[in-house]
């Protein structure tokens, strides 16, 4: 399990190609964050507008893998550990989990946001997993997570950043959401055994036609059979909208390292490609 990072505000992509090791090893699970908005429904939850994006820069790996809640998590603290001293702010009042309790700062638990965060949900939802199957391997676990991921979203959110002003506008594409919002229920009520790796599949950028497709490992299940179609797995849209109405910006860096060219419009197109038009 590791964290995508937080670099998704970075304006000269936009947020792509900042998921930088161990993020980018095609077989962990790695986790981008979502804000729960401070609601206990998940429709309304947004992409943090600083959770990394893919695909990995020089090898090009389609990540995140999945995304979870990340932004604003309360949790228990370490009394006297650095974040405890350094962020008195981020500390948990006693009203908030006790009733009738005061507005003293808490000792036990504090507030954070981040992919780490996020990871951390996940690897919770894996324990969850593990002990109901025992014996689904590592490459199992990802697979179905990311397979029975929640795949309903808006087609972008922006916020803006009260400190500097700036607006972050963030698309809901794969290298944003990958294969979806982590649902434990439906994985676990899933049955599905991935037989093959789950290795993070590769985008290539086809310059003659403009496509960027995901490219699977061939020893990975993604595209053995119907039950693993890439297009169950990475095609993160709510039933309403048709798969080639959702635009993304996918800002790639260009150079002999990544040399996917210039910005481009990128939509899904049909099950695993991209259709790129070059501005």
């Amino acid at each position: 399990m590791v964290a995508a990072g937080n670099n998704g505000r970075y304006q000269a992509t936009n947020g792509y190609a900042t998921v930088t090791s161990p993020g980018n090893d095609p077989y962990v699970i790695t986790v981008g964050a979502m804000k729960t908005m401070g609601t206990p429904t998940r429709t309304d939850d947004l992409i943090a507008s600083y959770s990394s994006k893919g695909p990995t820069a020089i090898d090009a790996v389609a990540k995140p893998d999945l995304v979870a809640p990340g932004n604003l998590l309360i949790s228990l603290e370490a009394p006297g550990s650095t974040l405890y001293n350094q962020y008195p702010g981020n500390r948990v009042p006693y009203n908030y989990y006790v009733n009738g309790g005061n507005t003293a700062s808490s000792a036990s638990y504090l507030t954070l946001s981040g992919t780490s965060m996020a990871a951390g949900v996940v690897s919770g939802a894996v324990a969850d997993l593990l002990q109901m199957s025992p014996r689904l391997t590592p490459d199992q676990v990802k697979a179905r997570l990311m397979k029975t991921a929640y795949k309903s979203f808006p087609t972008s959110s922006s916020t803006t950043d009260p400190a500097t002003g700036i607006t972050y506008t963030d698309q809901y594409d794969v290298f944003t959401v990958g294969a979806g919002y982590l649902d434990l229920e439906e994985a676990m009520e899933s049955t599905d055994l991935a037989k093959g790796t789950a290795m993070s599949p590769i985008a290539s950028y086809d310059p003659m036609s403009g496509n960027v497709y995901l490219t699977d490992s061939s020893t990975a299940v993604w595209n053995t059979s119907s039950t693993w179609a890439n297009s169950a797995v990475w095609e993160p849209l709510s039933s309403s909208q048709a798969l080639n109405r959702r635009p993304c910006r996918a800002a790639m860096r260009c150079g002999e390292a990544m040399p996917f060219g210039k910005q481009c419009d990128v939509g899904l197109e049909r099950h695993v490609g991209f259709k790129c038009h070059v501005g």
